[in-house]
């Protein structure tokens, strides 16, 4: 909730199982649970690491995350 009453928070995650679902789940037939749970894993790291975000710009959300990470660490060691 975004204190006004709004589930803006939950766009987000509901977006996220959707991507999931199109991409991933629908277009394979697992014959096990675990080639499900690979195929989804393999899934999650190619989302994070190498599909293009819009709301990043056109980067993957890795690249971002880790760019803040580096940027914030080298801001603490000149302050």
């Amino acid at each position: 909730m975004d204190g006004k009453g709004r589930c803006l928070d939950n766009i987000f995650i509901e977006r996220l199982w959707r991507s999931l679902k199109y991409e991933c789940v629908y277009l394979h037939a697992w014959e096990t649970g675990s080639q499900a749970k690979a195929g989804v894993g393999r899934w999650i790291t190619f989302y994070n690491h190498q599909r293009p975000h819009a709301a990043h710009g056109g980067r993957p959300p890795a690249v971002v995350y880790f760019n803040q990470i580096e940027t914030d660490q080298q801001g603490q060691r000149v302050a």
